[in-house]
């Protein structure tokens, strides 16, 4: 085929759906604003960097010197913050209850005095473990605190007994942990959250998009308007309205005639399968679904790109890195968009085609490894990871913008996102004809 020919398919279907967006202001906005305040969003409530003042509380049985001292530690860790001194427990489990506070530090009675006789005294932590991020650092600051104060109650009893203090903290702890991060160092949440969730929230929009894209056709009967326009230019979009005479409205007046026999009526139907099997082209189909899904394309690049200088701001990232994770970006959305297509087309049902594609993109985040170890996943629930999208591309984000690997590390992935889109922009044209071939099963909700 002429390639001017498919170039004015192009141009006719992004101008046939530059003029359904302009008219309809929600699917306009599911296109430019909602991705657009979903980034900026995300970034605001991850503004805060560092998790810090976490509110604890503590119940002070003891009354001691060294029980305040333990209270001061606590309430001086960057991470927490001392709200209350509880004097019953059950006080304290109505505010974690009521998430006044996250954990209860018991202080138990006779602290002090087991201490003093050399006898073990632990500090009692009561923490709420249904929030596993909170609870994983209220833990771990607590630990700290009581490392710390009985490493100082050793080593003064040490050296009350002689011993200087050099030797005896070496004969406390011989053996210390000299701990490095290697990346993400400063714990940045904004950093680690949200330059990751971003990019799962449009993946997410971007099925959406691609479902109700062309499941509208489908719904509203007007796939075969659709691609006469696309391939012949007519008729004029301005009086589609009044002189529609696709095959779908064919059906619709039959479906509506009851004066028409069930013969008369299969007549038509197979009349008009034989002349959209006939005009139906695969590569006019490509072009125009290439034109129907080119302003989504560009929004959502514009999206990626903000999306990606959000992510590095601070970060001495090389230019190779970042423009391999923006082509990994793009063809993630586009991939989206024809995984969308392609399950509202396979099914016939712009419902069932937002369902397929909430049930693969809404949890995919959780199966990609970034908030749970990958190697510490079932067999099963690895091979569903690996067939979604989402966890290569953010194996590749991480890697380039968060680690700085060699580009050389992930462009097997961007190789294998373009071989996926390829083959779903395939699939998706092939499909495309096969429901133009199919208007009886048009309409479905």
């Amino acid at each position: 085929m002429h390639p001017m020919k498919l170039s004015k398919t192009f141009l006719r279907s992004a101008a046939y759906e530059r003029r359904f967006l302009t008219k309809n202001p929600w699917d306009f906005s599911m296109v430019v604003w909602i991705p657009l305040a979903t980034v900026l969003l995300i970034w605001w409530i991850f503004s805060q960097t560092q998790i810090t003042d976490l509110p604890i509380g503590v119940i002070d049985q003891d009354n001691s010197p060294i029980a305040n001292t333990a209270v001061r530690y606590l309430e001086a860790s960057p991470t927490l913050t001392v709200k209350q001194l509880y004097y019953s427990e059950a006080e304290a489990k109505a505010a974690i209850l009521q998430r006044d506070i996250y954990a209860i530090v018991i202080i138990p009675e006779d602290f002090s005095r087991h201490i003093l006789s050399a006898e073990p005294a632990p500090l009692i932590l009561q923490v709420n473990a249904q929030y596993g991020t909170h609870s994983g650092i209220i833990q771990t600051s607590v630990q700290a605190v009581a490392g710390t104060l009985s490493a100082g109650v050793e080593i003064q009893r040490l050296v009350k007994q002689g011993m200087a203090p050099s030797q005896a903290a070496i004969a406390y702890s011989p053996i210390g942990i000299q701990r490095i991060s290697l990346f993400n160092a400063a714990t940045d949440y904004q950093q680690f959250l949200a330059s990751t969730v971003i990019p799962a929230l449009l993946h997410i929009l971007a099925m959406v998009i691609g479902a109700t894209t062309i499941g509208r056709e489908l719904r509203d009967k007007r796939l075969g308007h659709w691609y006469r326009f696309i391939s012949t230019g007519h008729p004029d979009l301005t009086q589609t309205t009044q002189n529609e005479s696709t095959s779908g409205q064919i059906l619709n007046a039959v479906e509506n005639n009851q004066d028409l026999s069930e013969n008369d009526q299969i007549s038509v139907s197979s009349h008009a399968n034989e002349d959209m099997m006939e005009s139906a082209n695969v590569l006019v189909l490509l072009f125009g679904l290439l034109g129907k899904y080119f302003w989504p394309t560009l929004a959502f690049s514009i999206w990626a790109m903000l999306a990606l200088w959000l992510a590095t701001p601070q970060e001495s990232v090389a230019m190779s890195s970042v423009l391999a994770t923006y082509a990994g970006l793009i063809l993630l959305i586009m991939l989206s968009f024809w995984l969308g297509a392609i399950f509202t087309l396979g099914s016939f049902s712009l419902r069932m085609g937002l369902s397929a594609t909430g049930f693969i993109s809404a949890p995919s985040y959780a199966f990609a490894g970034v908030t749970f170890p990958y190697i510490a996943i079932s067999d099963s629930a690895r091979h569903w990871s690996d067939a979604l999208p989402l966890t290569h591309y953010l194996k590749l984000h991480i890697a380039q913008l968060q680690m700085q690997a060699p580009v050389a590390v992930s462009l097997p992935i961007v190789y294998g996102l373009a071989i996926a889109t390829t083959i779903a922009m395939t699939l998706t044209t092939l499909l495309t004809k096969r429901a133009l071939a199919h208007p009886e099963r048009w309409g479905a909700r």
